[in-house]
């Protein structure tokens, strides 16, 4: 069977999967989402991307925008600075989860893939303002993407920002902690901007393909990011990537990957190729159940994994 059959055959049986999740509401913009929607892109190395499904349907980064202000942060900052401030290891604990923050000493996030780590990442990418960092971050997502128009969804970034409580508590209690320095509401701006930065499949599987490739766009021969910070993204979103659901996903998919609230996941099988998924129904980890669940089937198929 040819290689597009066989992923609408698996998109086909996994978009069942639906039924068993929900669209996140926490922010009320994305309980508009359409809970039944499934895509697929896949962007090997080199070569034209094949796509399958609902790969048109336009969805907002959210946490997987935390690999890229990390990729960022490192490139301005360099590894000693980062991880004064944020640590390496899984945390076990929700996604925006404060316990660890107060019980365990010092009390510094324990990585960049949760609301904490991240919100101290964003504070630590170079600019004069919020606005000026944002930019970069929009910039250098747009290159990775291979697209210029991409933007914010500002209805998603409102909806959010309005909302936000809990990441305003994980903020100040950072603050409070000597952890995160500046003013709190300028590192929240940017952290909810860049998790509201609104793509497709394409773009997400494009980004993906880049990381596989270690950082090297394919077409231009140009270094967009240093190895040595795409082996550490890797790391992270295999120890990290899906939550507290990351030690699952490795035994089951065996891939590098980081999912997101509005149903998205970016999924890299490193020298082959890219992988973007929208399911916009989430499991209680919040992670697209149909999304996995392809990732699970495409995964077996081809031999994917990386284990």
């Amino acid at each position: 069977m040819e290689e597009r059959a066989v992923i609408e055959e698996l998109l086909l049986q996994s978009r069942e999967r639906s039924a068993e999740g929900q669209v996140a509401d926490y922010i009320p913009e994305l309980a508009k989402r359409t809970p039944d929607r499934l895509g697929i892109t896949i962007h090997r190395i080199g070569q034209d991307s094949m796509s399958a499904g609902d790969c048109d349907t336009q969805f907002t980064l959210q946490s997987i925008s935390k690999v890229f202000s990390l990729i960022l942060a490192l490139m301005d900052q360099g590894e000693d600075r980062i991880f004064d401030k944020v640590g390496m290891e899984p945390t076990g604990d929700n996604f925006n989860s404060m316990v660890k923050l107060e019980l365990v000493n010092p009390g510094k996030p324990f990585n960049p893939m949760i609301n904490a780590g991240a919100i101290v990442i964003s504070s630590m990418i170079a600019g004069s303002s919020p606005e000026e960092r944002f930019v970069r971050l929009l910039a250098f997502v747009r290159k990775l993407a291979g697209d210029s128009t991409i933007a914010i969804n500002t209805d998603v970034y409102e909806s959010e920002a309005a909302t936000a409580d809990r990441n305003r508590s994980l903020a100040y209690f950072l603050k409070h902690n000597q952890v995160l320095e500046g003013r709190v509401e300028h590192h929240l701006e940017v952290y909810f901007k860049h998790c509201s930065i609104e793509v497709t499949c394409s773009h997400v599987a494009r980004m993906a393909m880049i990381l596989a490739n270690d950082g090297v766009d394919p077409d231009s021969g140009e270094e967009l990011i240093p190895r040595r910070y795409v082996q550490i993204a890797k790391v992270f979103m295999i120890t990290c990537g899906m939550y507290n659901a990351s030690g699952e996903f490795a035994i089951q998919v065996g891939l590098p990957a980081k999912s997101g609230v509005s149903g998205g996941i970016l999924a890299v099988v490193p020298g082959q190729m890219g992988i973007g998924v929208i399911g916009p129904a989430l499991n209680q980890k919040g992670n697209s159940v149909a999304g996995v669940h392809l990732l699970r089937s495409l995964s077996a198929r081809w031999d994917l994994s990386m284990f």
